[in-house]
């Protein structure tokens, strides 16, 4: 792939020099890992110095046959010298950058992308810009994330739900970490298994070590991933990640990290409410089975509503918003007692001091704000 044409350098003496960064991008070998390298290409300003992959699928090869999804065949020509493919282990996102950015050698930055994420046209110029201006102490950058929805119409309930990342809080779809802090921190917590809360976990053990976050400038695109219609009902595992995240963080880190709350309290009532109907039928206790059957279908009925309300509220979106909305209850319920059991031994997070750099000013309050120029 042929390597557009870059703007005219500017005068050292005029701009600091860029810091070298590598690209980290866990992937299961999916084709959008094509379009997400071709774009970082596309993209104005320094390529990156480093590119690792770190193949996480469970089963990679066929013996006897070319492996089709192997990831460094995504890999563009320009990117080939510096690309580096590494095994994951299947283990999850959390664990596959980790593998990732120590596997990028001694590079200050370490950019973590998603592999269905689009950089924009000035990504690489505008990360440029997003690392001269980070200060000392600045543990990492951000950046704009956009998801683009359906013109023609109301977007789904899965539309929905993704296109808030646009709005999520150091979403490591494309997140820029400063290697120093990762090391610090011993980088991201790998009972994480899913991509969900690994990256608030990592920003709120980042700021209780006395580093801050900042919002970079550049633009990336997460388009919607294709899904089925259980997709809702499998996303419910991350009850049992928001468990964790209370034994790690306290009961406070929703504020922490303005994470929406969800609907898991809503969940319980209404799983409760159905168990209850079943064993007051099963004990003959039909009034008190009838009431809590009422209670169950109108806490049902309003989840749906809630669902299909703001929807394009097709037949087939109504028809899979009704069967999810009587199953995602139960399973949030369910995923939430394992939380409680599988993390029961977690311990609150072991705060790591993070020794300033050499002539670095102190550490500033817990911050957010944009970086400035």
């Amino acid at each position: 792939m042929t390597r557009p044409a870059r703007p005219a350098p500017v005068d050292a003496d005029e701009q600091p020099a860029v810091p070298d960064y590598a690209v980290v991008v866990p992937t299961l070998g999916r084709p959008s890992l094509r379009a997400c390298l071709e774009a970082l290409v596309r993209s104005h300003g320094p390529l990156p110095s480093r590119l690792v992959l770190v193949d996480d699928r469970t089963a990679r090869t066929t013996a006897g046959h070319p492996d089709p999804h192997a990831p460094a065949l995504y890999v563009p020509d320009v990117l080939r010298p510096v690309a580096t493919v590494v095994t994951g282990g299947a283990r999850g996102p959390a664990a596959a950058r980790n593998a990732g950015w120590r596997a990028a050698g001694p590079v200050p930055w370490i950019v973590f992308l998603d592999d269905d994420v689009v950089p924009g046209p000035a990504w690489a110029e505008e990360l440029a810009r997003d690392l001269v201006r980070a200060g000392a102490r600045t543990a990492g950058v951000t950046a704009r994330i956009s998801v683009p929805l359906p013109a023609d119409r109301r977007p789904t309930d899965w539309e929905r739900n993704t296109a808030g990342l646009a709005t999520a809080r150091w979403i490591t779809a494309d997140l820029a970490y400063r290697r120093e802090a990762l090391e610090s921190v011993g980088g991201f917590d790998e009972r994480f298994r899913r991509a969900f809360r690994e990256d608030a976990d990592l920003a709120l053990r980042l700021l209780d070590a006395g580093w801050d976050l900042a919002a970079g400038e550049r633009r990336t695109s997460h388009p919607v991933r294709p899904a089925d219609r259980w997709v809702s009902l499998r996303t419910q595992a991350g009850n049992a990640d928001d468990v964790l995240m209370n034994r790690l963080h306290g009961r406070d880190w929703w504020q922490r990290a303005a994470a929406p709350r969800g609907r898991l309290p809503r969940h319980l009532v209404v799983t409760g409410a159905a168990l209850a109907a079943a064993c007051g039928a099963a004990l003959g206790r039909h009034r008190v089975a009838a009431v809590c059957a009422a209670a169950w279908l109108a806490g049902t009925a309003e989840f749906a509503w809630a669902r299909v309300a703001p929807g394009p509220r097709t037949r087939a979106e109504v028809t899979t918003m009704a069967a999810t909305s009587v199953l995602i209850p139960p399973a949030a319920s369910w995923h939430w007692l394992r939380g409680l059991w599988v993390h029961r031994k977690a311990r609150p997070t072991a705060q790591h001091p993070a020794a300033p750099p050499p002539g670095a000013p102190p550490a500033r309050a817990l911050a957010t704000e944009p970086v400035s120029s």
